[in-house]
């Protein structure tokens, strides 16, 4: 019977590193590896190492700092180095815009708005404008809708200064993407 029983408990136990990062899943930013992850236990090369995540994979990035961020995924949770990570909707999804498929545009204005459809409070930027902390604004995590007024894109980000998941608009949304509505917290207007 205690053989039994210890079998039991050491399955339970062989199963709580996957649970809890597949309930850590659900929460922080979309982002793909974009080559195999080491995690770590700690923000930095002299860390533990916890596991790994292949590359091209789904992850969720659950905070950063400067070089480092800790996520989850298959294979684990823990901490890992940023340039291995892309902030998009699939693993090669272009932020920099290396073919230069969105060139710069002067003049252009676009207006952002609270509710969806171009509704509730709002303000307008123009190209060139950039705010790396919308909560210095008082519109951090506010915006549901934008709407181009001449022609400009601009790079929408989850996180301040840019550092999480992005994407490179060009056209009105009424409604913004799920990622982006009611978390946009740095935007770029190029």
């Amino acid at each position: 019977m205690r053989a039994l029983l210890a079998f039991a408990l050491a399955f339970v136990f062989s199963l709580l590193p996957s649970l809890s990062a597949m309930s850590a899943s659900d929460y922080g930013s979309h982002a793909w590896s974009r080559a195999p992850l080491i995690l770590r236990d700690g923000p930095g090369p002299a860390y533990d190492v916890t596991g790994e995540i292949a590359g091209e994979q789904e992850i969720r990035v659950l905070r950063c700092q400067k070089l480092w961020c800790n996520v989850a995924g298959p294979g684990g949770r823990g901490w890992t180095g940023k340039a291995a990570i892309d902030f998009g909707k699939d693993p090669h999804w272009p932020i920099l815009d290396p073919d230069n498929q969105w060139p710069d545009l002067a003049g252009g204005e676009m207006c952002f708005y609270e509710g969806t459809h171009y509704t509730g409070r709002s303000f307008c930027a123009d190209t060139g404008d950039v705010f790396q902390d919308l909560a210095a604004w008082g519109w951090d995590n506010r915006i549901s809708s934008v709407q181009v007024i001449t022609p400009t894109s601009a790079a929408l980000c989850r996180d301040r200064f840019f550092q999480s998941y992005c994407e490179r608009i060009a056209e009105s949304q009424p409604v913004l993407d799920q990622y982006l509505r009611r978390h946009l917290s740095s935007i770029r207007l190029y």
